[in-house]
């Protein structure tokens, strides 16, 4: 069995896309979780990925390190259920915004980190935030406008695509960022799905406070 190793989940982003991917999908997989910013994290994030990073997916002898390669394998691993669209210009254009969620939005990452217990509306909204979600809500709003038909995800059906946003989803709600029309109902559809819903019950139970990933905290 696939076992996938992760973050706090309260915090960690990159360890959520791959999560709701597999479960969103039904695809059987153990998930072990490694508490950051422990004394003993980095040993034990060493021992099971060559990065020290989470997420990481070990099948067998085999690791996959890096949320979008993991995307890539479980794509190829598990063909029949359909991680990237079949048509191929589809398929293209899917792993083009994954890849700009991947390695973009820097200033909405620094300003907006995921914390999912969490209520912070009004903060780190600045220029630069509101210019990344603008862009992200621009790819929402196009992609469903052409694919609203086929499904209720950015190209109808379900796909990592949808993943790799997850955690903007949770980032704009923690720090109430409202979003109208179709971008508002894309992301009310994932923050509805029982899998992330699943998740936010998890990341409310654990303790670990993270210092450095509760800029706002106060006290």
């Amino acid at each position: 069995m696939l076992t996938l190793y992760l973050g706090n989940k309260n915090y960690s982003s990159w360890s959520l896309r791959p999560w709701l991917a597999l479960r969103q999908l039904d695809i059987p997989f153990r998930e072990a979780r490694i508490p950051l910013y422990q004394p003993d994290s980095a040993s034990r994030l060493l021992a099971v990925s060559p990065s020290g990073k989470v997420p990481a997916l070990k099948d067998g002898e085999l690791v996959v390190w890096d949320s979008l390669a993991i995307g890539e394998y479980l794509a190829e691993r598990f063909p029949e259920h359909g991680l990237w669209p079949s048509n191929a210009r589809l398929r293209a254009e899917a792993r083009s915004v994954s890849a700009e969620m991947h390695a973009g939005f820097a200033a909405l990452r620094s300003q907006m980190p995921m914390n999912l217990r969490a209520s912070l509306p009004g903060c780190g909204h600045t220029p630069e935030v509101l210019a990344d979600i603008a862009r992200i809500q621009a790819i929402w709003q196009g992609l469903r406008q052409r694919h609203s038909q086929h499904g209720d995800f950015l190209f109808g059906p379900f796909s990592y695509a949808d993943a790799m946003f997850a955690p903007v989803v949770c980032r704009l709600h923690t720090y109430g960022v409202a979003l109208d029309g179709v971008a508002g109902r894309y992301a009310d559809t994932l923050l509805a799905l029982p899998a992330l819903q699943a998740w936010y019950a998890d990341a409310r139970a654990e303790s670990e406070v993270i210092a450095q990933a509760e800029p706002y905290r106060q006290g």
